[in-house]
């Protein structure tokens, strides 16, 4: 397989990619047409900031299964087109995290102190020394917007140097954020407060412009503001109004709505009380080699495991996870395509009950599953375990999960019921041993049969000689039986067999089956193969 190396990244990256035994083109500065004609080659894509993933890549990208970002930020990644084509979008979260944070505390100390414009003077020729006046930062209230991964390592630096914390995020529990010894305000009371404020929000649609006119009007004329986020979370015509007109004392940015920025671009760079780096949060050695490490180690091993770590479009899924739910994932994938194939209308509503021990561990990659099952048996390569849920919401399919500690019968079991317009059918599975799936409800009927590879359902009236008569027809025609369940409805005298056959029954010897004394029914399936 092979992988597209198309911005500047650590050597580390590419001798990971190496000698997990991948073909790597390292190939930087592309322009856009260029990158469209080749990456039909590709099965893997390691991108950092410059390369843009737009739609039209995405169409051309015949065989790519996996963009990686070195890095945090994926706006220049088209995400939803993406997982609409099945490709799996990876970013580094955690390698620039402390690098950026880091980054966060020295503009703020050279807003404080006035390094950059005292380094100016200096090698102007002039020794200004009174026209520097710095302050100091311990006792003084920093405001952190957005106090996640980031925010949280900036709030852990600001404390060391004796600053009080307060912060704005609406999305995190507060519990969380008091554990850090942060206080949590609302935005204008931030902003009132605040002797310096530093942005660590991602850029979304909600977010845009969050910090305006309004905002800054309501910081102190002393404050100083920080943005080393992502340019668009502020507006920088406001900004610059701000700081023109005196009324807050400073700002940093590292981060720009437009990048490259020039003068032209934006009246800030003019403005004496106004500093800022070209988009340096993550450019240490150290960050990038932790990202391109951990990227490369993700792309590598889903390519060559299909592992999937820090993805933004489908459910992580770490080795630990993956051991204790790897057979549930499986068993998940079964099931979906079993409920399809004896659906009666179209789906309308799944829902998913865990019980046992199962309801402890992340089941979301198990629901992702049994999507991705529910829908092949219709869109057949089209589906995927990236863009089933997202069929599941196009297609208006209301999705439900519940976990319970008690199981009956079994110490775990994953029970799925799909309600369709015509009614609705109940599965439940569980997996015996170590990793083999097993079916052992349908509807009202008990039994235990692997639902996997080519199957016969055969409904049938629960009398004599009808499994042998069913054995003596599919002999006939050459099939073999390779596994047979019989489960029995206590209530009624029908029974219901499940038949694993090494190949699939076609259309004439379905016709045949059908004929046959005491059969109600029957209907040909084709589950997911089952390698244990």
């Amino acid at each position: 397989m092979k992988v597209l190396i198309s911005d500047n990244l650590a050597p580390i990256g590419e001798k990971i990619l190496r000698e997990a035994g991948l073909e790597v083109d390292v190939k930087t500065g592309l322009p856009p047409e260029e990158l469209k004609a080749i990456i039909p080659e590709y099965d893997g894509l390691v991108i950092r900031s410059a390369t843009k993933v737009r739609e039209d890549i995405v169409e051309a990208a015949t065989k790519l299964k996996v963009v990686g970002r070195a890095g945090i930020g994926l706006d220049n990644v088209d995400i939803p087109a993406a997982s609409q084509k099945g490709i799996v979008v990876m970013n580094a979260p955690d390698g620039n995290a402390t690098t950026a944070a880091e980054h966060a505390i020295a503009m703020m100390m050279s807003l404080a102190r006035n390094i950059p414009q005292a380094t100016a003077s200096m090698k102007a020729g002039k020794w200004e020394k009174k026209s520097f006046m710095g302050r100091e930062v311990t006792g003084k209230t920093l405001g952190i917007v957005g106090i996640g991964r980031i925010g949280s390592i900036v709030c852990t630096r600001a404390h060391g140097l004796q600053m009080k914390v307060i912060a704005y995020d609406p999305f995190m529990p507060p519990d969380l954020v008091e554990k850090l010894g942060v206080e949590l305000v609302e935005l204008n009371e931030l902003a009132k407060r605040a002797d310096f404020i530093s942005v660590h929000t991602p850029l979304t649609k909600g977010t845009r412009h969050l910090l305006s006119t309004e905002f800054f009007s309501n910081m102190k004329e002393d404050a100083m503001f920080i943005d080393c986020a992502r340019g668009g979370v502020l507006d920088e015509q406001a900004l610059f109004e701000a700081l023109s007109e005196g009324r807050i004392a400073g700002a940093a940015l590292d981060v720009f709505e437009k990048e490259p920025t020039t003068l032209e671009d934006t009246p800030l760079l003019g403005l004496k009380n106004f500093i800022c780096t070209p988009h340096l949060g993550a450019s240490t050695s150290e960050a990038q080699e932790n990202v391109a490490s951990a990227i490369a180690e993700q792309v590598a091993d889903y390519l060559l495991k299909g592992a999937v770590r820090n993805a933004v479009n489908v459910p992580s899924v770490s080795d630990e996870v993956l051991a204790k739910v790897g057979p549930y994932i499986s068993l998940g994938e079964m099931l979906g395509s079993l409920h399809m194939q004896i659906a009666g209308g179209s789906v309308e509503e799944v829902n998913l009950e865990f019980s046992g021990d199962l309801a402890d561990q992340d089941t979301g990659p198990v629901t992702v599953a049994l999507l991705k099952g529910l829908f092949t048996p219709i869109l057949q390569d089209a589906v995927n375990f990236v863009n089933a849920p997202l069929i599941a919401k196009e297609r208006g399919i209301k999705v439900i999960e519940s976990k319970t500690q008690q199981a009956e019968d079994f110490t775990n079991l994953l029970r799925v019921t799909v309600k369709t317009t015509k009614g609705e059918n109940m599965l439940a599975g569980t997996v015996f041993g170590k990793k083999e799936p097993r079916l052992v409800r349908l509807n009202s009927f008990r039994l235990e049969a692997l639902p996997a590879g080519p199957m016969l359902l055969v409904y049938n009236k629960d009398v004599p000689g009808v499994i042998g008569a069913l054995g003596t027809t599919l002999g006939k025609y050459g099939v073999n039986i390779s596994r047979m369940t019989v489960g029995r409805e206590e209530a009624s005298s029908q029974n219901v067999i499940l038949l694993n056959t090494d190949t699939v029954v076609d259309n004439d010897l379905l016709a045949q089956v059908m004929k046959l004394d005491d059969i109600d029914n029957a209907m040909v399936l084709e589950l997911p193969p089952y390698g244990g």
